[in-house]
Order: C-alpha cells, then structure tokens, then sequence
C-alpha cells in the first residue's frame, strides 16, 4: 500500500475483547453518525482505502476494522467464524457509540446480519458488497483441494493468487504495493494458522434466520463477475430480498466492487446513508 493510502487511516487502537484484541482506528467528528467498515477473510482494513474518505466528507464517524488474526487484530482467539465477527462489531460498536451503519464485505456480511438481528438497536442500517448469508454450492473434492492448497508453505502465495483473481476488470493502481502488505501481514507470527483455523471454522448455515430479525434498511452491492457465486446477480436479489433491502449491481465488477469502481459505489453509500441517519 503506498504512503498517500496509509495516510488516509487513522492511528490503530485495540478493542480488548478477553482472549484478544480487536484493531480498528476511526476518524471524523465523535459526534456524528457512525459508520462502522468489516472486511472479508483473508484481508485487511485498509482495503476500504477508497471509501472512507467519501463517508468523512460527509459528515460521519468512520471506523474500519480487521477480522480476528488478520492485520493488527492479535492472533490468540479460539473462534474466527462468522458468530464470532459478529461479537467483535456488537463490541466495537457499544464501544464507540450507536447506532452504526454496518458497511461489510465477503464473511463479514455474514456477521454483519447476525449482528442486526442480535442487537437491532445498534445496527441502523447495512452496506453488504460480495455478501455471503448462506453456504454456496461447493464439492467435497474442491473443499479439500483448497484445504490441501492452503497448507504452508506454498498457502500464503495460493491466497493472494487467488485473491488477485476476485478483480476481475481492473485493480487500483496502488494493487501491486497492496498484496505486498497482504503478504507480510499473513506472515507475521500466528496469522496464517489463524487463517487456517478460520477456514476450518467458516460455514454460513447458519446465518440466513438472522435475515427475519433484521430491522435496519440493507443496500446489497454486487459485482456482475464476483467469481465467488454461480449467479451473482440472482444472489444480489436474493440477500436483498432476505433483507427486504436493495440490491445494487455493478457491472462488470468482481468480488470487491468498492474498490474496482469507487466512484460508482461510493455516491450510492453515501446517499444511502443519507437515508438512514437522515440528512
């Protein structure tokens, strides 16, 4: 990531939640409404780098933070899965204050429905880009292919294969320097077992009943190629129908649509969130 990128986040702060802690950092007026970035496994905070900036401007609160042994998050929990993700944003959130928009990606989708449909109270609406809510259709043999892939030593570089895969039309000019840090972040002590015992961890069977408990208003962003669904856009129609939210679809986008089109994605956040904070 380069050093323009890195000077747009604020300085990391540690959410302790017992058996570790959580990193984040926020920026923006501790008075105004907050909107809370999770992102996807395998990856970091700083992959909203594109999307904070347009939030601040205006006029919100805006914390991004990494999953549980990814990034600055410590390595030590037990529990990685999706109910677990969606204890640290329950936390985060009493922590700074709600209610918060949830703006998630990938796994962190998962959570964030859970979260909603835990505690309705906090959640004040969700922003979902390659949203998971339910297990995709998947082998057995493919299941343990990836489980064989992801063993060191060669798993770290199968990972950012693969993850460089999910843009599938253009990458930020800045994507070369970003795995770089993807990189050294997995190997820094304890974060690619963490990641291993995530993937052992991960199935989202049980997210989908959360959807009935859903209060807050949901935009779903997709990517018309996101790689990870069969059918992207009838998955988009489907979590947004679940959420009895709005499906928004970016053509030719792939897994990640808030950072190969930014300046699509981002005038329609803000004005969702616009809608509901008010404005």
């Amino acid at each position: 990531m380069n050093a323009a990128a890195a000077a747009q986040q604020g300085a990391v702060r540690y959410l302790d939640r017992g058996a570790g802690r959580v990193a984040y950092d926020v920026r923006g007026p501790e008075a105004a409404p907050l909107v809370v970035f999770a992102p996807g496994m395998g990856d970091l905070r700083q992959v909203f780098r594109f999307n904070v900036e347009p939030l601040l401007a205006a006029g919100y609160r805006v914390a991004t933070m990494d999953l549980r042994g990814h990034g600055d998050s410590d390595t030590t929990f037990d529990r990685f899965e999706d109910f677990a993700a969606a204890s640290d944003l329950i936390a985060l959130i009493e922590h700074l204050g709600g209610p918060a928009l949830l703006y998630a990606n990938s796994m962190s989708s998962a959570a964030s429905v859970i979260a909603a449909g835990q505690r309705p109270d906090l959640v004040a609406g969700l922003v979902l880009t390659g949203a998971f809510i339910r297990n995709q259709p998947s082998s057995k043999a493919l299941e343990l292919l990836m489980k064989a892939a992801l063993v060191r030593p060669w798993g770290p570089s199968v990972w950012i294969s693969y993850y460089a895969g999910l843009y599938k039309t253009r990458k930020p000019a800045d994507f070369a320097d970003y795995k770089r840090t993807l990189r050294a972040s997995m190997r820094r002590p304890g974060h690619w077992k963490a990641f291993q015992t995530l993937v052992s961890q991960l199935t989202h069977a049980e997210v989908e009943p959360y959807a009935d408990q859903v209060k807050a208003p949901a935009l779903v962003v997709m990517g018309t190629k996101d790689p990870d669904f069969k059918d992207p856009s009838g998955e988009a129609k489907f979590v947004a129908e679940r959420l009895r939210g709005e499906a928004f679809l970016v053509e030719g986008a792939g897994h990640y649509p808030m950072t190969e089109f930014p300046g699509v994605v981002n005038p329609k956040v803000v004005e969702f969130a616009r809608t509901v904070f008010g404005a």
